[in-house]
């Protein structure tokens, strides 16, 4: 969930980061994303915007230049989001196997629904195949970030970084999407009629 606004917070650093690294030096590198996240974060604030985007942002690359400061490698810097994908791959098909698909369970719970979908095998399918997608874009960005980080491929795994970011979430958000509205109308369609009202005809005198 953050939308465009978490793309965009998330992308941004890293635009920055490799060019400075190259240019400048890993410590101005870092200095340097740190200082576009943080006045992303500002600039939400200051318009009065959701800031749970440039939050996760900002804290990201506040971790991902830990391990770069840590290691004194740049390549780090991916480190933290490349087995944070495996974890998310994870969990995101351990709930299809137990018939809680993620997907339906954030979806539902942001909107404050109660998870009553389950019991409605369309609403389930619908959400199961959405999670799904997002744990194929997850697995896919830790394979092959993975193996450009084994091959020091610093440059390569930014660029890599961004265009599994835009592309690939804005296929699974549309597979959402279309879950969203199927299980919605599953739902509706699984709901009982409500019981016509029958109005008692008036006795007559007797």
């Amino acid at each position: 969930m953050g939308g465009l606004g978490g793309l965009v917070s998330s992308t941004l650093p890293i635009l920055v980061l490799i060019p400075v690294n190259n240019r400048f030096g890993l410590m101005w590198a870092l200095i340097a994303s740190l200082t576009v996240a943080i006045a992303i974060f500002v600039w939400r604030l200051a318009r009065r915007e959701n800031l749970q985007p440039a939050i996760s942002g900002l804290l990201g690359v506040a971790i991902g230049a830990a391990f770069a400061l840590f290691t004194g490698d740049a390549k780090a810097y991916f480190l933290y989001g490349i087995w944070m994908s495996l974890i998310f791959a994870v969990v995101f098909i351990i709930s299809v196997v137990v018939r809680w698909p993620m997907v339906g369970v954030a979806w539902r719970g942001v909107n404050g629904h109660d998870m009553t979908w389950r019991m409605v095998p369309g609403a389930r399918r619908a959400y199961a195949w959405a999670t799904i997608a997002w744990s194929l874009v997850f697995l896919a960005r830790f394979l092959v970030q993975r193996n450009l980080y084994d091959a020091d491929a610093t440059n390569a795994l930014a660029l890599a970084r961004i265009a599994m970011g835009w592309p690939l979430t804005g296929v699974a958000a549309l597979l959402t999407v279309w879950a969203v509205r199927h299980a919605s109308k599953a739902i509706e369609d699984a709901s009982p009629e409500p019981a016509d009202s029958v109005e008692s005809a008036p006795s007559e005198p007797g």
